[in-house]
């Protein structure tokens, strides 16, 4: 999880490679007309991810009770976001926060961001504008009683894949 510019999709798709679970991107999820407002520089609403979250959640769900294994590259900014999230686990109570959806936040300063954000525009490979950044900031919130796992996403993209696979919850998980 995180803002974008975080390295989501980066770390999404090598820990697919290294752990052989399914990497989900939640950017493919999202309504054309939610990619087109990013595009325009105007940040969604409540009511504009609340469909995104609940085909999220839905996808989460179908992977749990298959018994694969998944890793999703979403930004999770609210609790209330992730809370959609935890209920694809048909056993989570809410606000338990003890589920078998668990959120690694890749954390890394706005400059970083910022810089991640301009290049990946010039190149043309994302729809959201740097412009945006400071809105999901202002969103991201985090309650230390959520156990919310951090990696510093200034890491190389290998440092941070292995951080995340010796992580306690993580331990004996996944066979490389």
């Amino acid at each position: 999880m995180g803002v974008s510019g975080a390295g989501k999709t980066t770390i999404g798709q090598k820990l697919e490679k290294e752990i052989k679970y399914k990497f989900l991107d939640a950017d493919d999820f999202h309504s054309q007309s939610n990619k087109e407002k990013m595009r325009m520089g105007i940040p969604l609403t409540d009511e504009d991810r609340m469909p995104w979250l609940e085909s999220l959640r839905d996808a989460i769900k179908e992977f749990l009770i298959n018994k694969k294994g998944l890793v999703l590259g979403c930004s999770a900014l609210k609790e209330q976001y992730r809370e959609i999230l935890r209920s694809g686990d048909p056993d989570y109570r809410l606000q338990s926060y003890a589920s078998a959806v668990n959120f690694i936040l890749l954390d890394a300063p706005a400059e970083v961001l910022i810089a991640r954000l301009n290049k990946r525009a010039a190149e043309g490979k994302h729809y959201m504008p740097a412009s945006l950044l400071q809105s999901q900031l202002d969103l991201l919130n985090i309650d230390e009683s959520e156990g919310i796992l951090r990696v510093d996403a200034t890491l190389s993209p290998e440092s941070i894949v292995n951080t995340i696979k010796e992580m306690h919850p993580f331990q004996g998980c996944f066979q490389s």
